[in-house]
């Protein structure tokens, strides 16, 4: 005797399945839950639409009372003041903007090197005091940077490091390497540590072991730790302000804020640098986007 579908499958839910809750509130609560997500956009957006808005008016829509929104008129002459000087040349602002990649650069690379094989030895072998030290790293982020900037200061005029790059790259990996052990610490607590016993096994050394099997599965965390260290470096002023003196030196930061004084004020030219800032970190969050997200997950799961 055939069966029809309808006789072998249920229609219904099963006896035993509870249908599911439905929430409170219902379709009033959608509408304002999505008024007060859009009220926090336009919030959180507004001052970067202004600023983009700013970077590309010209002076009088820039000063105009009420203020132009839409109908103004489009010029580019302030993002090629940030790089062009008023003799033709390269300007004051480009030469910041230079300083800035190689110290925030080379100090994310540091700190990266030397983090990332020390969080793999605090994560695999068995310290005395381990816990102490790792407490101890972690200290130094307790208090804010600014609260030593003065025994820092001190202690750079002695050593001849005061207005030069070199010594903006250490203090920004003193304050980068304690963050990206623990980062990192994490992230290689996530990696068995049976791919590097294995990897023995076949005749591999330890430190061969963790640069072919456990530092690939890293790059994810490596990525994510890497991003933040640039952020931290790309941002800093007091620093940068209180080791730098010449404008040879000098980053970004406190170079847009000298821009801001005396009299008059091109805003026009203050916004393209801000715009022009904002570029570098977004394009590198960007372009190891895939691996930053795989990072900031990890570990959302434990084994």
């Amino acid at each position: 005797m055939a069966i029809s579908i309808e006789e072998a499958v249920p229609a219904g839910p099963a006896a035993d399945e509870a249908p599911p809750p439905r929430r409170r509130g219902g379709a009033g609560r959608s509408v304002v839950e999505v008024a007060l997500l859009t009220a926090l956009a336009v919030a959180i957006l507004f001052p970067v639409v202004w600023m983009l808005q700013t970077s590309v008016k010209v002076g009088q829509d820039i000063y105009a009372i009420p203020a132009k929104f839409l109908s103004f008129e489009l010029t580019l002459d302030h993002y090629r003041n940030v790089f062009v000087g008023s003799d033709g040349g390269p300007s004051k602002l480009s030469g910041s903007f230079l300083n800035s990649i190689i110290v925030a650069g080379s100090s994310t690379v540091l700190a990266t090197v030397l983090g990332v094989p020390a969080a793999w030895a605090y994560s695999r072998f068995t310290l005395k005091a381990k816990k102490d030290q790792l407490f101890f790293i972690l200290s130094t982020r307790f208090m804010p940077p600014v609260v030593v900037v003065i025994p820092v200061f001190l202690m750079y005029r002695t050593l001849g490091l005061i207005d030069t790059r070199l010594g903006l790259v250490l203090i920004y990996t003193a304050f980068n390497l304690p963050f990206t052990i623990w980062m990192m610490k994490g992230f290689v607590d996530e990696v068995p540590s049976e791919y590097e016993d294995a990897a023995m096994l076949d005749g591999y050394t330890r430190l061969q072991a963790f640069r072919r099997f456990t530092l690939p599965l890293l790059v994810p965390g490596i990525a994510a730790t890497a991003v933040f260290a640039l952020i931290f470096s790309w941002n800093e002023f007091v620093y940068a302000i209180f080791l730098t003196s010449s404008q040879d030196v000098r980053t970004a930061p406190p170079a847009i804020a000298g821009l801001i004084g005396g009299t008059t004020v091109d805003w026009g030219l203050v916004a393209a640098s801000a715009v022009v800032f904002a570029l570098p970190v977004l394009v590198f969050a960007y372009l190891v986007r895939k691996h930053l997200v795989a990072g900031v997950t990890l570990g959302a799961v434990r084994r």
